[in-house]
């Protein structure tokens, strides 16, 4: 048995407890509370520290960490664009999962265990393998031509199977109809389909822009321009993104709904009904200028919500508690009101709301017995923590870009005494010559013709 002893033990289901302990054994929790109650065991010193479950990154793009500062100041869907176009010119599938495993640790060091990423080649699933974490990669699939419907998936089909031989415990493999604008009805079909069909996870972007908003409700804006170039038929196609989904069937219970930013009362009865949950982006949609998600409406309604960074590339940072204090911020702004939102309830949707709404709640996001040994330590003895009585608020107003100083999945130590286990060595130096060889290819395509001549369809 190893005694893990902390100040403050944050079970997230339950109240906080000082000088508390959680006592784990084969990788399990058999005991959270005070250290006068706990059995014997082998004991783990934390100190002046805030001990918690591992945090859930609940919305991810790990292959393209080399993009980081990359795709600055651009719209959103110029931004789409360039991503296209550069990562098929310079990143080959080795320096993806470079790229992968360097975000991976990167979460890891921030306290992340568990990823929710969403992948074009479906390397992060081997990237979450190799460092120990845990997660679901949701492959995805592009096909705004009807007609390319049935060879996408087939290729859908023969990732996923390749995919699903290397399953383990810790990392699972779901499917991604990427975003309304890339997808067509028939696809989105299609897909849901086959995530109920093969008992899948399923996550899609929806309700993240306003030139989505107006492909699907008006038939018109840039995506419409370019589906039109493209000879694809575009007309109004739903009310709203969701209600889109929801009209094709392609929202199967327990759906993950990225970012929801342009989701109204009527959209949100439709996620209660059909079972939805949400991962929750507030820093990117707030960088794209998109808006602020209804979080209160969802938390009101009964929805599971997490907490996304989606990519380095829209965010610049891995870093959920700093996600879970720019979750309080955004709420607190949009309801103009300082109690929209707490910093007790930030930690849940960082934890045990990003364990619901991936179906992982059983296993890991809140302390207790019987549930997996993921946990997470933060040390307040810092410049910038001052507890006092209230370590969640140190937690979500203090500690955003702090490292971690312990950090376990189901047993085994990712990070002890704030330093990785699992050193990244000459990874660094691969990925930043990808990020070199991404500006250079941009330094090249504006020295020719302007970006906007070259902008096509965003995703084949």
């Amino acid at each position: 048995m190893i005694r893990y002893r902390a100040h403050w033990v944050l079970p997230v289901t339950s109240s906080p407890i000082e000088d508390g302990v959680v006592a784990c054994e084969d990788g399990v929790i058999r005991f959270v509370g005070k250290i006068g109650d706990a059995p014997s065991g082998d004991d783990i010193e934390l100190g002046d520290s805030v001990l918690l479950p591992g945090l859930v990154n609940a919305h991810t793009h790990l292959e393209l960490t080399a993009m980081r500062g990359f795709l600055e100041d651009l719209a959103f869907e110029d931004w789409i664009d360039t991503l296209r176009r550069s990562r098929a010119a310079v990143l080959d599938d080795d320096a993806l999962l470079d790229s992968a495993r360097l975000g991976v640790l990167e979460g890891v060091e921030h306290g992340v265990t568990t990823f929710a990423d969403t992948s074009a080649s479906g390397v992060p699933a081997r990237a979450m393998r190799e460092c120990g974490v845990r997660g679901i990669m949701y492959q995805e699939v592009f096909g705004p031509d009807p007609g390319t419907c049935n060879a996408a998936m087939a290729d859908l089909d023969r990732r996923v199977t390749a995919l699903r031989a290397d399953e383990t415990d810790l990392v699972r493999v779901g499917v991604s109809p990427h975003a309304p604008y890339t997808v067509s009805d028939d696809l989105y079909r299609a897909v849901a389909r086959y995530a109920v069909a093969n008992s899948l996870p399923i996550a899609m972007h929806i309700a993240e822009s306003d030139a989505e908003q107006s492909l699907v409700c008006r038939g018109s804006g840039i995506f419409a321009k370019w589906h039109a170039r493209r000879g694809i038929p575009v007309q109004p196609r739903a009310r709203s993104p969701i209600a889109l989904l929801a009209d094709l069937d392609a929202l199967p219970p327990g759906s993950l709904v990225i970012h929801a930013v342009n989701a109204d009362l009527t959209d949100v009865r439709t996620l209660v009904r059909h079972q939805a949950c949400i991962a929750h982006c507030p820093t990117s949609n707030a960088k794209f200028g998109h808006g602020i998600a209804p979080l209160d409406a969802f938390l009101a309604a009964g929805i599971d919500v997490g907490l996304g960074s989606d990519s380095v590339a829209s965010n610049n940072r891995m870093d959920i508690l700093d996600e879970a204090r720019m979750a309080v911020l955004s709420a607190n702004l949009r309801a103009r009101s300082p109690r929209a939102l707490g910093a007790a309830q930030a930690v849940a949707l960082a934890t045990i709301g990003g364990a619901r709404a991936l179906g992982n709640a059983r296993v890991t996001g809140s302390l207790e017995p019987g549930k997996s040994a993921d946990l997470a330590a933060f040390r307040l003895d810092t410049s910038r923590a001052n507890p006092g009585r209230d370590p969640e608020a140190a937690l979500v107003f203090a500690l955003g870009g702090s490292r971690a100083y312990l950090v376990v999945v189901a047993g085994r130590h990712l990070v002890e005494q704030g330093e990785l286990m699992m050193q990244p060595g000459a990874l660094h130096g691969r990925v930043t010559a990808s990020g070199h060889a991404l500006h250079t290819w941009r330094s090249e395509q504006l020295a020719g013709e302007p970006l906007a001549a070259k902008r096509s369809n965003p995703l084949v």
